[in-house]
Parts: C-alpha cells; sequence; structure tokens
C-alpha cells in the first residue's frame, strides 16, 4: 500500500496517525558494500495466494500484497489518514454523496502499453459484479445502483452492467449510488476498484495466472507454492517509483522457516515474526527489527451456520468471551507485544472508540461459567477454533482454548488448517465446524470497514453467516449520514449493538513485528500492516 501527494480531501479525514516505534534498515548494517544497486531484488517472506491473480477475487495477505505492487488504484490515504490522489486527478461527490464524479489523469497505461481509461475502471468492475465470473470481492460494489440487477440475491441476472457507472470521456465516469454515503471515497482504495485491460475481460483464467496491471511492479512469473515474480516497471507515472529492481515474494509453509531465513539473510523481510521468537527478535537483528502499530484486530469468530452455534444463546458466547485471559496471553505468548482488545474496531481510524464490549471482554472465570450455563451450554460441551498452521496461530490458539477449557469446563480445541489458502476454503465453502480465528485489517482508515465491511447480513466479508437486523439498520443510517464525522458516530452506535449479539469475540490489537536482512534498507510497514515495497533499497553486493 502507498502513500501520495496531498488531495483537497485532506480536510474529510482527521484520523489519528500511527508512528513507528522502531524501524530496521539503516546503512551501518549493509552486508555488502554500502552502496545501492536500483536493480537489486528484495526478497519477501509470503505464501501461496488463495485464488488466481485478479483484484476482484482476492481477500487474503499473501495475494492481496502481490495485487497492490501490481496496481495502483484512483485513491489512496497518507500516514494521517487523509485521502491521496494516484490515477485519479478528482474523485468529487453531489451535495447528496450520491453521485460521485471521477476524473482520471491522462496519459497512465497499464503494462502493455495499453491506455488506462474510464472504461477500463467502469467495465471491470461490471465484470467482477456478475456472479457468472465468480469474484469472491464483488458484494463490494452494493452500494452502486444496478448491482442488483447485475448480481441479485435470488434467480438470474437481469443485466451485465450496473446503469450507476456511466462513462462520460476517456478520462472521467461518474458512479451513482443507491443512497449517499460520504465517506465512499475510502472504499475505493480497496483493491476491487482497480481498473483492469481489455485482456483480462476476455481470457480471465490467462489473465489470473499472469496479470497486467497498471502499478509500479510488473509481472514476471508465478511458480505455484513456490515464488511469485514482479520488476520495476519503467513507465510508471505515479509518485511511489520503486527504488529498487524488482520483488520476489517467496512462499514459506511455516513462519520459522521464513525467520530462519531472515535470520541467514536468505529473505529480506517478513510480515510477522513467530510466537515462538517474539522474546528473541530485537537481540537477534538489533536495529534492523522493527516493531510499528498497524490498524488491524484479532478476534474468534462463530460459524453461526454450524451445529455448535446455530441458534445458541448470546450469553454463552459473552461467556466464553470473559472466559479468556487476553492480558496474560499478550505478556506470555506474545511477549507483551499484543494490546487487549475493548471492542470490535481496530485502533488508529476514524470513529475509533474504546470500550465497546465493555465488560465481555474482560477476564472473569466466575461470571464466565455462569453464563455459559445460564445460556444452555455448548453442544457436546466442546468446541474448536479453527486456524492456518502456516502463520503463527497455535501458540495463542492453544492458550486461548486452555483459558476457555480452565474457566469454564467447555473442552476447547485448535483445529489447524495446513495453511492460510486451506483455512480460507473452509470458510467459503461453510464448513467450519465452530469457531475460526479471523484477522481483519483495514481496507481504509474508517470504522465502518470493521463493522458493516464485516458483520453486515450477506456482505463478502462475513465468514461466520451472521445476521442481525438492527446492527444492519444502525449501519444504513450511518451510511445515510450527510458527512463523514456524523457517520463514524453512528457507527459507533452499531458497533454498540454488537454486545447483544457477539458475532466475534475480540482478543487483541495487532502490530507489525517483522526485521529486515542486512541486505536492504528503508523496509518500513504502512497502515495496513503491508511493507512499503517501493522504498526498500537493496545494497550491492
Amino acid at each position: 500500500m502507498r502513500g501520495a501527494k496531498s488531495a483537497k480531501w485532506v480536510a474529510i479525514a482527521g484520523v489519528v496517525a500511527l508512528t513507528a516505534t522502531a524501524c530496521g534498515g539503516g546503512d551501518d548494517s549493509s552486508g555488502g558494500s554500502g552502496k545501492v544497486d536500483p536493480k537489486g531484488i528484495v526478497s519477501y517472506a509470503n505464501g501461496e495466494p488463495q485464488n488466481a491473480l485478479q483484484p476482484s477475487n482476492t481477500m487474503e495477505a499473501y495475494g492481496s500484497v502481490v495485487i497492490d505492487s501490481l496496481f495502483t488504484g484512483l485513491v489512496h490515504y497518507d500516514k494521517q489518514g487523509n485521502i491521496t490522489y494516484e490515477n485519479a486527478e478528482s474523485v468529487t461527490p453531489d451535495k447528496a454523496n450520491k453521485v460521485w464524479t471521477v476524473k482520471l489523469k491522462p496519459g497512465w497505461k497499464f503494462h502493455n502499453g495499453e491506455a488506462v481509461t474510464a472504461k477500463s475502471y467502469v467495465d471491470a468492475w461490471n465484470w467482477a459484479a456478475d456472479p457468472a465470473n465468480g469474484q469472491q470481492n464483488s458484494g463490494w460494489y452494493r452500494d452502486i445502483v444496478g448491482y442488483d440487477k447485475v448480481h441479485p440475491e435470488k434467480g438470474k441476472a437481469k443485466s451485465k452492467a450496473m446503469e450507476g457507472l456511466k462513462v462520460v470521456d476517456d478520462n472521467t465516469f461518474t458512479i451513482t449510488l443507491n443512497s449517499g454515503i460520504p465517506y465512499y471515497a475510502y472504499k475505493l482504495v480497496y483493491a476491487p476498484f482497480y481498473p483492469m485491460p481489455s485482456a483480462a475481460l476476455k481470457d480471465p483464467k490467462k489473465y489470473g495466472e499472469a496479470p497486467v496491471g497498471n502499478g509500479p511492479y510488473k509481472f514476471k512469473s508465478w511458480e505455484h507454492k513456490k515464488s511469485v515474480q514482479v520488476t520495476a516497471w519503467s513507465g510508471y507515472k505515479g509518485d511511489n517509483k520503486p527504488k529498487n529492481g524488482g520483488i520476489n515474494f517467496k512462499a514459506y509453509t511455516t513462519p520459522q522457516a521464513a525467520y530462519n531465513d531472515l535470520r541467514s539473510d536468505n529473505v529480506d523481510t517478513m510480515p510477522l515474526i513467530p510466537d515462538s521468537e517474539l522474546a528473541n527478535f530485537k537481540q537477534d537483528f538489533g536495529d534492523r527489527a522493527i516493531e510499528q502499530d498497524f490498524s488491524a484486530i484479532n478476534t474468534v469468530n462463530p460459524a453461526f451456520y454450524s451445529k455448535t452455534f446455530k441458534d445458541m444463546d448470546v450469553k454463552v458466547i459473552q461467556g466464553l468471551s470473559m472466559a479468556i485471559d487476553r492480558d496474560t496471553i499478550a505478556k506470555t505468548t506474545f511477549a507483551g507485544t499484543r494490546e487487549s482488545a475493548t471492542g470490535w474496531v481496530a485502533k488508529g481510524v476514524k470513529g475509533y472508540k474504546a470500550g465497546a464490549c465493555g465488560e465481555f471482554c474482560k477476564f472473569d472465570p466466575k461470571k464466565a461459567k455462569q453464563f455459559v450455563k445460564d445460556g444452555g451450554g455448548v453442544p457436546g460441551n466442546a468446541i474448536t477454533i479453527q486456524y492456518n498452521a502456516d502463520q503463527p496461530h497455535k501458540g495463542w490458539v492453544t492458550a486461548v482454548c486452555n483459558s476457555i477449557t480452565k474457566s469454564t469446563g467447555v473442552k476447547c480445541t485448535g483445529d489447524p488448517k495446513t495453511d492460510f489458502q486451506a483455512d480460507t476454503e473452509v470458510r467459503d465453502k461453510k464448513q467450519v465446524k465452530a469457531m475460526y480465528r479471523s484477522g481483519w485489517v483495514l481496507d481504509y482508515p474508517f470504522n465502518g470497514n470493521f463493522l458493516a465491511d464485516l458483520y453486515g447480513t450477506g456482505v463478502d466479508g462475513n465468514k461466520g453467516g451472521f445476521s442481525d437486523k438492527k446492527f444492519d439498520a444502525l449501519t444504513k443510517k450511518a451510511d445515510a449520514a450527510k458527512t463523514i464525522d456524523e457517520s463514524a458516530k453512528l457507527y459507533q452506535e452499531a458497533e454498540k449493538q454488537l454486545v447483544n449479539t457477539f458475532p466475534g469475540i475480540p482478543l487483541w490489537y495487532n502490530k507489525t513485528l517483522s526485521a529486515s536482512s542486512k541486505n536492504v534498507k528503508g523496509v518500513e510497514f504502512d497502515q495496513a500492516g503491508d511493507p512499503v515495497l517501493t522504498d526498500i533499497e537493496v545494497f550491492e553486493k
């Protein structure tokens, strides 16, 4: 994810800035001559993307970091959360926040030489909204007039194009929403709103294996379960031009293997330090260790369609939440690098307010046991927490389960899946046995992204089948507000409603804990916890 020049919309944001507590990558620790090689390749410890590399079909971290290197969208945001313009020259709403006019910066091209035009955006979004194309992010267009005709809940589609999208000229198009949304420009940050060249829609399967974007890097190769490689693109028109020659996204099956390679300078950085190394990584890497806040939250979410949680009394879930000793687990399993969550919205975004979860996010084993009992208990007196074993989750899942079992008598065990791809596929197929680990990172810095986009009825991020009419009504009211500040306050009211339904159990706010090798400098992570790849420089060897 990227930063860009300041924009007209600076006044609309007012988001709390996130600052680095430590940054790695100084010149003194270089493993070579100390001189920078502008053609040097950065290696990043990643994993196998879940799906084909299409912007509208990527919702997980391994694919997203690749997609964001290949594409540049209309807008982004700076460290203060202010909207910044990238491929767009302006994004302007009418007085009702219902009709948005997008003007593009002229002269931008895709990596294959095709011009990036208004049609590139409109055609890509219409294609992705069509259920026949199986794009898991299609629900992100639900605000646009005519989406329900292209992607109806039931029956056959009545149209192939959303009537709310209109091409005005090569560099201008309009977006008409079903109702006004004051913060809609923030949504345009997310990958489903990237453009695609015409060839992508003619042969999407081929394109998904070798995507053509308009971003700072150009696709080179994808050797499945081994690596995705991209190279710096000389024709890039954006401000964030790469300071390196490309990125090698190396696929690892365990975080420990990635850490071992990072310590040996065989990979240049990684997204998360393994739990087992949290107490040691600062000593291992010195000034190359990285600890930064970012806007993400960890939860465990019930699968409300499962035999375990279907028609369950909310008291049971509230009791399970109170059974978790968050503070102790943060100090032990996470070596003090996590902060216990007090609500469902991550810190550092517009509208964040502590305490929405109230007493139910405070450790109280006596009350926890009583709530589980009063709510009728758990079927079979046993639950599982599903997680992906290719990232450092086993330790904390075990600790959470032990705390639940000790507090309530409910037997809790982990349910590991081989990797993130397997984990997400089980969620997509609605085959989670009881609960699943969920880590939600901001798509845009606004509290509604952690509420309506995760717990709204039928939205793409809602993998647990949660539905609450009162909550949906409150989010709809928030979206109808005239200003961003008013909308954020109304979303705070919607968050309070979640106490009565508990769609997920808040656990901790995240930090980026990483490091860099001796081969590079300038490694930092953004507010979404993603590496700022374009700023990394590689030392000559």
